[in-house]
């Protein structure tokens, strides 16, 4: 039986049967069965068009053309291993070095983002001779074990923390230790950093790296306070370690103002390591590591050869080119400015229509709505989130998802082609429904304490 040729039911039992339990699928109890996409928009086996604001790994649109043109092109002349010698990996590497502060300059190609963060971990334990990292609380950084053990998203439902790992508060202005009406967060969450690494020293060891994403997005969308990653690699630095850029999920232009997310921090700022991955390949697996000649001759000097038998490969490298002309071309940046823009202001105009808004946040087509059951106390409304993500879903044909440490963030992460149309119709949709549960609420509460049926006997 031929696959495309399977009901979705019957797909849905050999999935059960022959696939890991634990790779879990968007809208688990009743799952979209896609079958085709252009751009920003997904389809189901029975033709439904869907908004995809959830698939960041498709950075410039679904199946586009010139990246499809590429890889055929590429694939009917020649793949292989990456050992060879051939001209896309050389190109593509200088191609990314000019959108990257001149000292990070040596680059190293793989096919994942978790396999370019176990990458930088090593470099960073080659170069500066130490074990201990530092991470921020709720951080998620991939499914390597080396990567589990730096995720406290991850090895807090696993085996814990190791003696080598050390969490620094998430630098979240919302609900964190240090919020909007703090005169200098940056300074401050910094500082818990450098409280940490004395802390480390007490202890007798040493610190290797901080590990950070550049805008932290399991932990909930969250945009680090200015100043923030400046002052973290002066304290890190001094001790001995190295700062790591996790860009996986946020660079080549999703800010939309820059070309990576790290580069908010300010013209002077410059991360030792950078680590990328997910939209380099539009959906096609590259990924690559960026450092120093430094950092990178300590490691060649540990005489043990790296190799990656298809990081670099001459197909993946005509996808990463022809993404980047994509991102230019196109001017995806400049559409995620202005998208992006139009998106925050119009669900910042919902909070005085609802309550349960508490937050609204994020730069260029990186935001986040975050729900709570009380603005004062700010407390998370979980089942309020995962709600309008079902009915978007269900209603709307519009495709979200959640984060945060207590999934009560709607994520928005969408292919760069996202429209104006597009935020405008998933914001009124979101509006309608968070009227609806509004009305609801009120109606369950005047049943609750007996009110209901003593208004309606005055009619």
């Amino acid at each position: 039986m031929a696959l495309e040729k399977l009901r979705k039911e019957e797909t849905l039992v050999l999935r059960k049967k022959l696939i890991g339990q634990s790779c879990r699928l968007f809208y688990s109890e009743d799952p979209v069965k896609i079958v085709k996409a252009r751009g920003q928009f997904i389809f189901d086996e029975n033709g439904k068009r869907y908004l995809d604001c959830i698939s960041n790994v498709q950075h410039v649109g679904h199946c586009h053309p010139s990246i499809t043109k590429a890889a055929s092109a590429q694939m009917d002349l020649l793949n292989t291993n990456a050992r060879f010698l051939h001209d896309n990996i050389v190109m593509y590497a200088d191609r990314l070095a000019a959108t990257l502060p001149e000292k990070l300059c040596v680059f190293y190609f793989v096919n994942s983002g978790s396999e370019a963060n176990d990458l930088a971990l090593r470099l960073a334990h080659q170069y500066t001779q130490h074990e201990d990292v530092i991470v921020l609380d709720h951080a998620y950084h991939g499914h390597l074990m080396s990567l589990i053990d730096i995720s406290p998203y991850k090895f807090r439902k696993l085996a814990g923390q190791k003696e080598w790992v050390h969490v620094a508060p998430l630098p979240d202005t919302y609900r964190g230790l240090y919020r909007e009406d703090h005169p200098n967060p940056g300074q401050a969450y910094a500082d818990t950093v450098k409280y940490l690494i004395e802390e480390v020293h007490r202890d007798g060891r040493k610190i290797s790296a901080f590990f950070a994403e550049s805008l932290p997005s399991v932990g909930g969308q969250i945009i680090l306070p200015q100043g923030y990653s400046t002052k973290v690699a002066e304290y890190v630095r001094s001790a001995g370690g190295v700062f790591v850029a996790d860009e996986v999920q946020t660079g080549f232009g999703r800010v939309g103002s820059h070309f990576w997310a790290f580069q908010l921090q300010g013209q002077g700022f410059c991360p030792d390591i950078v680590t990328m991955g997910k939209p380099m390949g539009n959906g096609h697996p590259l990924a690559c590591v960026a450092t120093t000649e430094e950092i990178a001759g300590a490691f060649t000097a540990n005489g043990v050869e790296y190799f990656n038998t298809f990081g670099g490969n001459p197909v993946s490298c005509a996808i990463g080119l022809a993404v980047l002309d994509v991102i230019e071309e196109e001017d995806l940046k400049g559409n995620a400015t202005r998208v992006g823009a139009h998106l925050k202001d119009l669900l910042i105009k919902l909070q005085p229509r609802h309550q349960i808004i508490g937050d609204v946040r994020g730069v260029g087509l990186f935001v986040g709505l975050e729900l709570v059951t009380d603005r004062e106390q700010r407390t998370p409304a979980t089942e309020t989130a995962a709600l309008v993500v079902k009915r978007l879903k269900e209603e709307d044909n519009i495709c979200v998802s959640t984060d945060g440490p207590w999934e009560s963030v709607i994520k928005f992460k969408p292919p760069m082609c996202f429209s104006m149309d597009d935020a405008e119709l998933t914001v009124k949709c979101i509006d309608r429904i968070l009227t609806g549960w509004l009305h609801y609420h009120i109606l369950s509460t005047l049943v609750t304490t007996g009110l209901f049926a003593y208004i309606c006997c005055f009619h």
